[in-house]
């Protein structure tokens, strides 16, 4: 009743609200059957879905001389060979793996029905505007600008092209802002491991190929709100920037965003199957040497004010310490961190009673609960925590 009338209270038409009613179902069903709240659950990784955004009939952007769809795929496919080659114990699944269309619901059940651990969609950007320029990343979430909805606007119109897609997605229309309020119905139980990922690749697509770093962003993606597993949509650059078009269409300018992707999913890789560690990147082959300094662990006892807690769950709204998820739990307290409501328990003095914590905290079912530190109860970076964890500095 109170979103009924908050839906009124905005002047939607009945209509609409009917449209949106049947939407919210959908979501609801899926959050049902998807991951629990306490889904850090894919602490590793043993299989990747590789979407390339578009195909067959649906071109995607258009530069002066690109199609998306055809950039798109030769991206996700050099990607899938990095991978291979340096992970033999990774499986990649490809949404498609030549020119022909998926549709959007589609792409998310591929990467369901595979149990896959890691969704990346991969597509590039266009702007009538054109001195646009860089890559983004976006995590699924409700849009905080109309920058954003107008991206998510545009990579969810491929819809139209499904003769049955007003039946198929709940009366959703791609092109109409009411359809979108619906999405602020959703919380993604994988929110933090996305942007996590998400943040990497923009690091390393800034750092190693160049491109401007538009940031992580939220939008309603039709390709991401169904998938169970941590996912992100990449939007490796502006076709309709021609510096960047020219670029992104040869096979150079590829295999620099395919392995920026790649070595962004190396270190997240390497992060999720160390729980509360922080690893410094390799340094890369193609930079002069440096000279690698190792450090001593600091010693946890030592440090003045530290305090060690065990992290629980992760969510994009408020849900509140006192909520019946945390009915096993004692003292859990929230904190702000990224733009997300993070839930501790515990407030040890040194390492090794937060690992007996810690251990005592997976008893209970939470696989990927993890340590992190603070001091005078601000969380420390993450760099600091590394050492501190037992890490060294490169």
């Amino acid at each position: 009743m109170r979103r009924l009338f908050f839906l009124r209270f905005f002047n939607i038409p009945l209509h609409r609200i009917r449209h949106l009613a049947a939407l919210s179902i959908l979501i609801i069903t899926v959050l049902i059957t998807g991951d629990e709240l306490f889904a850090q659950n894919h602490s590793t990784i043993r299989r990747i879905v590789l979407d390339p955004g578009h195909g067959g009939d649906d071109p995607g952007a258009l530069g002066r001389k690109a199609k998306e769809k055809n950039v798109n795929l030769g991206i996700a496919l050099k990607l899938g060979n990095m991978i291979q080659r340096n992970f033999r114990d990774v499986k990649v699944i490809y949404t498609r793996d030549r020119d022909f269309f998926v549709e959007l619901d589609r792409r998310s059940e591929i990467a369901n029905s595979s149990k896959a651990d890691l969704f990346i969609s991969i597509h590039c950007n266009a702007n009538r505007v054109k001195t646009f320029k860089g890559a983004e990343t976006y995590v699924m979430g409700l849009h905080k600008s109309q920058a954003n909805l107008e991206i998510a606007k545009q990579e969810n119109a491929s819809i139209l092209l499904e003769s049955d897609y007003s039946a198929r997605y709940a009366g959703f229309d791609p092109n109409n802002d009411e359809s979108y309020i619906t999405f602020s119905l959703y919380q993604n139980s994988n929110l933090e491991q996305s942007m996590e990922f998400a943040a990497e690749i923009q690091q390393q697509l800034e750092d190693r190929v160049g491109l401007n770093n538009r940031g992580v962003r939220q939008a309603g993606f039709i390709v991401l709100y169904k998938t169970t597993m941590p996912s992100v949509l990449v939007e490796s650059g502006y076709l309709s920037n021609p510096s960047e078009e020219n670029f992104l269409v040869t096979d150079k300018g590829q295999e620099f965003i395919a392995s920026a992707i790649f070595r962004a999913f190396r270190i997240y890789k390497e992060k999720l199957e160390n729980p509360g560690m922080v690893l410094p990147e390799k340094i890369p082959e193609q930079k002069k040497e440096t000279t690698v300094v190792t450090m001593p662990p600091v010693q946890p006892a030592m440090g003045k004010n530290l305090s060690f807690r065990i992290q629980i769950a992760t969510t994009s709204t408020d849900i509140g310490i006192n909520s019946p998820k945390f009915d096993k739990f004692e003292n859990v307290r929230m904190y702000r961190h990224n733009g997300l409501y993070k839930y501790t328990v515990g407030d040890e003095n040194s390492l090794d009673e937060a690992n007996r914590l810690l251990l005592q905290i997976k008893k209970k079912g939470v696989k990927d609960a993890f340590i992190v530190i603070f001091r005078n109860d601000e969380r420390i970076p993450d760099s600091e925590a590394g050492r501190i964890l037992g890490k060294t500095s490169r």
